[in-house]
């Protein structure tokens, strides 16, 4: 017979082990905030700055405590996190760059091949000297080996240079050993990534065990579908082996989603069921997370589990945004109910609130709104602005 795991219950397991239910004015050491990250599996990077950044602002989410200066000692000087690709470009443990050689040989396989379509024949003619040069040199920027008389036009039309050192990070040749105005330093791996996670080498089987058993582990239920796309290292059908291979470990379960329908089988480890009373409820304050937050990364996911439809909304034309450029999920305990467009004017030393949306049924109380500015506030402090502006039409009651 397959157990049912409750809607709230699937929430409260998923929250925990996404780092959300944890006290979030405890004090987060530099030890910690590794640990945290390791926790959770993955930061995911991201260039735009509305208010803050996303890795910066998921990191604060779950901790109100956090010090950028820790994760730039820890990228930067510790070599204890390191940057590469998940589904986007994320901040991750360098103990996990032994498994991620897998997923660097296996882009030395498709890169070139897909490249040379997008680039045409030849597109490598300066890979050579752009290697020999950061070797012989130490760390660069693509803007300082910018190739003469080149126009650039984004990511879509990079210089010869930018497109071998992106090709070399890719494929684990070189590292980011920082950022300078959020552009990438170029350095050779073994200059950035210490020898203790550099130099061990891990089979193809003990990759596939660790991806699978890593990310079921951090999504607490999951298909064989969300094991494969947690670290987006691995494909369905590799994923569905893992869980045939394995079913002596594991136990199916149902899962109730957050609207009615019709439960969704998943797979947890043994012990799951026994193990639900050790996870803390989330706490009850109101959380503004990044768009790019783990948590609601699974967008299915995360409308089955909370009944909250998201999209970024960056690239979809002004016109046909149901909401803006880049809206906010709250959070509140265990749901997630509403979502706000605001943005920091550093200039004037405000946090502008442009709109704010409830979700149906969420009821805009004085208690509620009163745990939204002072959330709002604590997120103006950590964006190093003054104070929060309320601008004219921020929220209209249903």
């Amino acid at each position: 017979m397959t157990n049912l795991l409750s809607n709230c219950d699937a929430r409260r397991v998923f929250l925990a082990k996404q780092g959300l239910s944890t006290p979030p004015n405890r004090a987060l050491t530099k030890a910690g905030l590794l640990q945290l990250i390791h926790e959770i599996g993955f930061v995911q990077v991201d260039s735009i700055q509305t208010v803050e950044r996303a890795h910066h602002q998921i990191l604060f989410s779950r901790n109100q405590t956090y010090r950028r200066e820790h994760l730039t000692a820890l990228l930067e000087k510790d070599g204890a996190l390191f940057e590469h690709w998940t589904h986007d470009a994320s901040i991750l443990p360098s103990a996990f760059f032994k498994y991620w050689k897998h997923k660097f040989r296996h882009q030395e396989e498709v890169l070139v091949e897909r490249w040379r379509k997008w680039r045409g024949e030849g597109f490598e003619h300066a890979f050579d000297e752009t290697y020999e040069r950061v070797a012989r040199d130490g760390a660069i920027m693509a803007r300082e080996i910018k190739a003469d008389g080149h126009t650039s036009g984004g990511w879509w039309n990079w210089h010869p240079n930018k497109t071998a050192l992106e090709y070399f990070w890719h494929t684990g040749k070189f590292a980011i050993a920082g950022r300078s105005n959020f552009q990438k330093i170029y350095d050779l791996v073994e200059r950035v990534i210490p020898a203790e996670f550099r130099e061990p080498e891990v089979s193809r089987e003990e990759f596939v065990d660790w991806a699978c058993r890593s990310a079921l582990k951090r999504l607490g239920f999951a298909t064989h579908g969300e094991i494969a796309a947690f670290w987006n290292l691995l494909s369905p059908d590799e994923a569905k082996a893992w869980v045939s291979a394995h079913r002596e470990e594991l136990t199916e379960i149902l899962i109730e989603p957050a609207l009615g329908g019709k439960p969704r089988p998943s797979w947890a480890f043994m012990d799951f069921l026994s193990t639900l009373d050790d996870y803390p409820d989330a706490p009850a304050r109101i959380r503004v997370l990044s768009p790019f937050d783990p948590m609601i990364r699974d967008r299915n996911r995360t409308e089955r589990l909370f009944g909250f439809f998201y999209r970024i909304e960056v690239f979809v034309p002004e016109p046909k945004r149901e909401y803006g450029y880049y809206v906010f999920p709250l959070l509140e305990g265990d749901k997630l109910i509403g979502r706000i467009d605001m943005k920091a004017d550093r200039k004037k030393g405000t946090l502008d609130i442009k709109r704010l949306w409830l979700e149906p049924g969420v009821k805009a109380s004085a208690g509620r709104l009163e745990r939204l500015q002072a959330e709002l506030e604590r997120v103006a402090k950590f964006a190093g602005v003054e104070r929060v502006v309320l601008l004219d039409g921020w929220y209209t009651r249903g």
